[in-house]
């Protein structure tokens, strides 16, 4: 196991460190004055940190690449207020001294378990139309699976194995919890948008030794992918129950003559065109503005709640992560973080400063 990680940078400013990291990105550049160096993104599982290489990196370039493991020797320094580490010595490292843990940052929670729960919430549902639907999702045996290991994102929110998942949960109980004070949106339709709306990302991301976008990510993204799972997975419940409703009442039976006389039951009856729609736009305008990417704007009472939580979700979760690289920086409580691009402004942690108040 590796004895040092990015989180606990601050710790380690200016000693020599021997250590393994995964290689995110490595490219050569030119420094001010004409000297080419090498620029490094290395990460672990707690983080990444810029790297710079300045002198004997020519053959590296061929044998250290984008997305390997390697060891490297160097120092921590600082540059413009942010970590930095320079690399005096670097090579792939071994595939015996390397343990993949490390190097992949996982939800802290248990996923079993967040699963779980996410279940009871589905199990609860008073439409079966929209519990059926869900479960699909939730039992299909490529997108479950993926579903409870994807992240939530690249790099921004919940960018770790069961992202994804701890991202929708956490989604659901606060959607549950102002639903009250909403009597106007549907909690049935809420929990199954919040669960579907970002569905998507199992096929947009892919993940492994590091997150990034698949070509079918990059070319359509998550927003159009959920759409076409939707029509997919309701297309497959319509002729499961089509082959249902067959197999339980006989082509001659005098049901099939009167007037909508059939038997009761989700699993028997085409999945709602209206519940269809008002899903559908759910998933298509869950990103709120156009200019983020969504379709359409939120219409719906459903539609509006969970683009507002969704969004407050996230920039909550990238807030945790801007305090905790604060702390990690031995930044003082009354320093603001550093700039957040994705919310363009920085943060401040007002719990901490007031905590620090109280000190005698």
């Amino acid at each position: 196991m590796k004895d040092f990680f990015i989180a606990d940078a601050a710790s380690f400013e200016g000693q020599s460190i021997t250590t393994f990291f995964l290689l995110s990105s490595i490219s050569s550049r030119e420094g001010k004055t004409g000297k080419p160096y090498l620029a490094l993104t290395l990460t672990d599982k707690s983080g990444q940190i810029d790297g710079r290489m300045w002198d004997d990196f020519a053959k590296l370039i061929e044998t250290c690449t984008a997305g390997c493991y390697i060891k490297v020797q160097g120092k921590l320094d600082r540059y413009n207020s942010k970590h930095q580490f320079i690399v005096t010595q670097m090579r792939p490292a071994l595939a015996n001294e390397i343990d993949t843990a490390d190097f992949v940052p996982t939800s802290i929670y248990d996923i079993p378990t967040m699963a779980a729960e996410l279940r009871g919430y589905v199990a609860a549902f008073k439409n079966l139309h929209l519990q059926r639907l869900v479960l699909s999702f939730l039992d299909d045996p490529k997108l479950g699976p993926a579903f409870l290991e994807a992240p939530a994102a690249k790099r921004l929110h919940h960018a770790w194995i069961g992202g994804l998942l701890e991202h929708v949960l956490c989604l659901v109980r606060v959607l549950l919890s102002v639903a009250p004070f909403y009597p106007e949106a549907d909690p049935d339709l809420l929990v199954a948008g919040a669960i579907l709306h970002d569905m998507g990302k199992v096929r947009e991301l892919s993940w492994g030794s590091s997150f990034d976008y698949t070509l079918e990510g990059q070319l359509i993204g998550h927003i159009s992918i959920g759409q076409g799972l939707l029509y997919e997975k309701i297309a497959q419940l319509d002729a499961e129950a089509a082959a249902k409703l067959a197999a339980e009442v006989p082509a001659d039976s005098p049901l099939f003559a009167s007037t909508g006389v059939v038997p009761a039951g989700a699993d028997t009856e085409p999945f709602p065109p209206r519940l269809r729609l008002l899903l559908e736009h759910m998933i298509l305008s869950h990103h709120g503005k156009l200019e983020f990417g969504s379709p359409k704007l939120p219409m719906t009472p459903e539609a509006m709640l969970l683009s507002a939580m969704d969004d407050l979700e996230a920039k909550f979760q990238t807030l945790r992560n801007e305090f905790a690289a604060s702390k990690a920086a031995n930044r003082s409580s009354a320093d603001v973080t550093e700039w957040v691009r994705s919310m363009e402004r920085p943060l401040f942690n007002s719990q901490n400063w007031l905590k620090e108040e109280e000190k005698p």
